[in-house]
């Protein structure tokens, strides 16, 4: 892979950038951002530390498009965070703007490329830079799911003492509030949580899982999570960088699979070099089924909103 593109060079986006070059996933890592310098010190701080961490791929900073030219995989993260005062409807209409200059900016430059979204209200962004690119629906994936199920991994491990490694789950739906831990696909070394831990302790992980991001937001409280959204983009980028051929959940464009149209949410998908290479129908439950269209209808309801 010659070159990856990260767009917002805020702490999800230079981390993403670092996390990337440091894997040595692209010849050149372009961090691109609006406000002159930002991207320019950053990239360059993190090129010098190649030698200390054993990497060889150019970090460049820039506020420039043209210096993106070519890019095999856009990284989107740009974006405003919610402040004090601002509904979500708000967010919504101006991340939906910023989201749409950026993808018609790079694809002007990176016909070819594949999008990787990042930025909220995430599933909605990813139909935003579907449309705004003219691409096939394969080559916009929204990143939520892999961080929803890295969370609920996490407080799986935590509660049963166990290593992260040896827990499998699965994330279904919109980020956030809406989305749908998959109890019944999630296990440890591939025995079903059910027989290590009671429905009930089972569902206060799900719920924190389902708050995990503003139990951040609330210890933090001037700023958002940023290392596992950065090293959940990263985990799809060398999907498709390294044509891993990941089953990882994202959020697709879905066309009748789940009984769902014209909407992204996130479903369990190939990765490759083609971005998404496959859609996994799975057998869901009618409650289960119930919920995923709950949730798209969420989705589906705000993409209204901005008369795309």
């Amino acid at each position: 892979m010659k070159k990856i593109t990260v767009i917002g060079a805020g702490n999800v986006g230079a981390t993403a950038a670092q996390r990337i070059a440091e894997k040595h996933l692209a010849e050149q890592v372009v961090l691109l951002d609006i406000v002159d310098g930002v991207p320019q010190g950053k990239g360059l701080d993190m090129w010098e530390s190649a030698p200390v961490e054993g990497f060889d791929s150019a970090v460049i900073g820039t506020n420039d498009y043209k210096d993106t030219e070519g890019s095999d995989i856009i990284v989107i993260t740009a974006g405003l965070a919610r402040k004090p005062g601002m509904t979500r409807d708000d967010l919504l209409f101006k991340n939906a703007e910023i989201v749409k200059g950026c993808t018609e900016n790079s694809v002007k430059y990176s016909p070819n490329s594949i999008i990787v979204v990042v930025s909220n209200p995430l599933d909605v962004m990813a139909y935003v830079a579907m449309k705004a690119s003219g691409f096939e629906k394969n080559r916009v994936i929204g990143m939520a799911g892999v961080l929803d199920t890295a969370r609920f991994r996490l407080f799986i491990a935590q509660e049963l003492k166990v290593s992260v490694r040896d827990v499998q789950a699965l994330v279904l739906g919109g980020h956030g509030d809406s989305m749908v831990p998959m109890v019944r696909y999630t296990t440890v070394a591939g025995i079903p949580i059910s027989e290590l831990m009671s429905a009930a302790r089972i569902e206060e992980l799900v719920n924190r899982a389902r708050n995990g991001g503003i139990e951040i937001v609330n210890y933090l409280k001037t700023g958002s999570a940023f290392y596992a959204p950065s090293s959940s983009a990263v985990e799809m980028v060398e999907s498709i960088a390294r044509n891993g051929n990941r089953i990882l959940p994202c959020a697709a464009y879905l066309e009748g699979e789940y009984g769902l149209n014209d909407v992204y949410v996130g479903v369990p998908v190939k990765l490759g070099s083609n971005g998404i290479e496959e859609v996994l129908q799975l057998n869901l439950t009618e409650h289960e089924l119930a919920e995923l269209h709950k949730s798209a209808n969420e989705v589906t309801s705000n993409i209204k909103k901005l008369n795309l």
